[in-house]
């Protein structure tokens, strides 16, 4: 049962919805109902770190386009990590948020053992919690499994590369920035940064489920804060909505509305600079159950607030750090307590599962992963698939599938019903069968660790196992979607029924959320009684998981009679606070060198005889756009546009490109820089 001031919350949501106003819907925070305890000192660290992958050339990761193709940067993608120890008891936890479309397991893995050769046991799989925030705008192949790469060309080193190095960099920043410190809970609400875009599957559950939700979304925003002494140094801010404010035609790599959330709290409030030393304060905005909550209010992709995606990128952001930062002024809630974690790993095609917690109150069991037609039909409202594939029971194609697939025997294909089955991942090792579970407390919080995109109603199901289990209040528990592996969607079973997007992608069949509650439950009871569960074998590796068939940069050249870093385009000699500032450079190609923890572009303003840099490549008024323009000779251009602020101050200005370029000979890579010619901004 939901606490009062829950209940409370929810009435006035509803009546307000009812009038046709959601008075709710700039975050406010809510008072704690109960008085705790005075906060135990914890040790905390935070640190940030860069994670962009190649910017050109590099199939994106979320929507499955082989055409979505990287071809510049937005926004760089950021790890976000805070350490937290219990000196009582000396356990910690390292947890850490990525602007990725998915965590592979791949890279938790790689994490681990880079943490183990820098710290030996001080960090396992066990107390480590690597997530993403889901962005559709990032360089993917980062997983070995085939599935999540295949749209991408397969597994990429580079971007694999970037990533674990980035996460390990940035908890090692946040282990060396251990100091005492408090921390405080505060909770609110958000109703204007998502929609259902499964309200079919949504309306399937028992009454007493959506209830819960009236409106059809998880409004609720958990924020935890972080004080060094009485210096602000950071907070976690849980809330679901998709990474899917930027639609499947863009090629510029972007941390999508959370990050920018991120970046409006880093950058414009806290006055974070990332390229100029370790930052002052860290805004991490991870995902909880968001399997079915999408940003696009008018439920079509990229529209609602607006019909710009970038403004609607901006505006949900926006949203998200303004509540965010509301909840985290009035977070007073010490958390006191322990610091624990377990983790274990679980092959999902084969658990039996007890009637406590099924439907019907029988015992069944899960299968093998399989993806179902409604697979391929996308969900309509953030990213359509395939043309002509629909959602829904029953598909108008599965006699046709039923005639054309051979792949799935038909004791799965029964096992999955009413799942329309195209693909039997689990059985081709194309998706994974085993995952990894994990459970973690900060004192008096506790999350779930799930590798997966959950649905608000299966979240809530889990969250009730293990708060029962726990016997602890639900608000205290919250389901962390995404969280060191990936396996597709959980829809409870009723939704499954549907077969919507959501469910045709519950990899598991019909009691895949059932079975996470129970499994969940074990690690709960565990946690709670201080017992040791066996660990479980982690996911076998494949061999067909680290194929690539894309292939590398080759030369790079300038053209006749021109140089690398020499301006093709320049600026006009003035501009004005509004205007765009748009310079083309002769460059190399940007898998040369992802100048990951720098930049491909300055704007520097001049003081006197020096130049100094006031944006950079990971500014939200800027864009680095590279264009291949001739595929013979490896010629390409980089384009820098500069949106100028209204609040810029007067001065002089120029644009500078940093690239580097491959001798097709010699195979070396030499590092270029061209410059713009000086504008005024008035």
């Amino acid at each position: 049962m939901e606490p009062p001031s829950f209940t409370r919350r929810r009435g006035l949501q509803l009546a307000a919805a009812a009038a046709g106003s959601l008075a709710l819907g700039t975050g406010r925070a809510t008072a704690a109902d109960t008085p705790t305890p005075p906060p135990s000192p914890y040790l905390v660290g935070r640190g940030i770190a860069d994670i962009t992958g190649a910017a050109a050339e590099s199939g994106m990761m979320g929507y499955s386009i082989p055409d979505q193709q990287t071809a510049g940067i937005h926004q760089r993608l950021r790890a976000r990590a805070f350490v937290i120890v219990d000196p009582a008891s000396g356990n910690r936890i390292a947890w850490c948020n990525t602007d990725q479309g998915i965590l592979p397991f791949a890279v938790f893995q790689a994490v681990i053992a880079r943490l183990t050769a820098l710290y030996g046991g001080t960090y396992t799989e066990q107390n480590v919690s690597v997530s993403a925030t889901h962005t559709h705008s990032g360089p993917g192949g980062c997983a070995h499994d085939l599935a999540y790469n295949l749209s991408i060309g397969g597994f990429q080193q580079q971007n694999f590369d970037a990533v674990v190095s980035g996460v390990v960099e940035a908890i090692a920043a946040a282990h060396a920035d251990l100091c005492p410190s408090t921390i405080t809970l505060g909770r609110g609400e958000l109703t204007d940064a998502s929609v259902n875009r499964s309200r079919p599957a949504f309306e399937l559950n028992p009454q007493a489920d959506k209830d819960v939700y009236p409106l059809g979304i998880d409004p609720t925003m958990t924020v935890l804060r972080f004080r060094q002494g009485t210096t602000d140094v950071g907070a976690i801010s849980w809330f679901p909505t998709h990474g899917t404010s930027i639609t499947n035609t863009n090629t510029l790599i972007s941390g999508d509305n959370k990050g920018y959330a991120a970046y409006a709290w880093e950058h414009d409030t806290a006055g974070v600079r990332y390229l100029d030393g370790s930052p002052a304060f860290v805004a991490a905005f991870p995902q909880t159950n968001s399997g079915d909550m999408s940003p696009n209010l008018n439920l079509e992709p990229g529209s609602g607030p607006t019909d710009d995606e970038f403004e609607n990128t901006r505006i949900i952001g926006l949203r998200q750090a303004t509540a965010a930062q509301q909840i985290h002024a009035d977070a007073t809630v010490p958390i006191s307590g322990g610091i624990n974690s377990l983790l274990r790993f679980v092959d999902m095609s084969q658990v039996r599962i007890d009637g406590r917690y099924t439907p019907d109150g029988q015992i069944h069991h899960t299968s093998s992963g399989v993806i179902g037609l409604s697979t391929l039909a996308g969900s309509l409202e953030d990213g359509p698939g395939i043309p002509g594939v629909i959602e829904g029971t029953p598909s108008p194609l599965a006699p046709l599938i039923a005639e054309l697939d051979a792949a799935v025997p038909q004791w799965l294909a029964d096992e999955q019903s009413p799942k329309t089955c195209v693909v039997p991942g689990g059985l081709l090792q194309a998706t994974p069968n085993v995952i990894p579970l994990q459970l973690v407390k900060i004192g008096q919080l506790y999350l779930i660790g799930g590798p997966a995109e959950y649905t608000i109603v299966s979240g809530l199901r889990i969250r009730r196992a293990v708060a029962e289990e726990l016997g602890v209040p639900l608000e205290n528990v919250i389901m962390q979607g995404y969280t060191n592996g990936y396996s597709q969607y959980v829809t409870t079973p009723e939704e499954y029924d549907g077969q919507q997007y959501e469910g045709a992608s519950t990899l598991f069949g019909r009691y895949t959320a059932p079975a996470y509650q129970q499994e969940f439950a074990k690690l709960a009871s565990a946690l709670r009684a201080g017992n040791a569960l066996p660990l479980g074998d982690p996911p076998p590796e494949t061999a067909i998981g680290t194929l690539n068939v894309q292939t590398g940069v080759v030369l790079d050249s300038p053209g006749m009679l021109r140089t690398f870093g020499q301006v093709i385009t320049d600026a006009a000699a003035g501009y004005q606070r509004g205007q765009q500032v748009s310079v083309v450079f002769v460059t190399g190609h940007p898998k040369n060198n992802l100048h990951r923890g720098s930049t491909f572009l300055e704007v520097q303003r001049a003081h006197g005889d020096t130049w100094t840099r006031c944006l950079d490549d990971g500014d939200w008024q800027t864009k680095y756009r590279w264009q291949r323009t001739n595929t013979v000779t490896g010629e390409s251009t980089a384009t820098i546009t500069w949106d100028i602020a209204p609040d810029t101050p007067p001065g002089t200005y120029r644009i500078v490109h940093n690239g580097d370029a491959k001798n097709g000979l010699t195979g070396q890579i030499n590092a270029f820089t061209g410059a713009s010619r000086p504008f005024t901004v008035s």
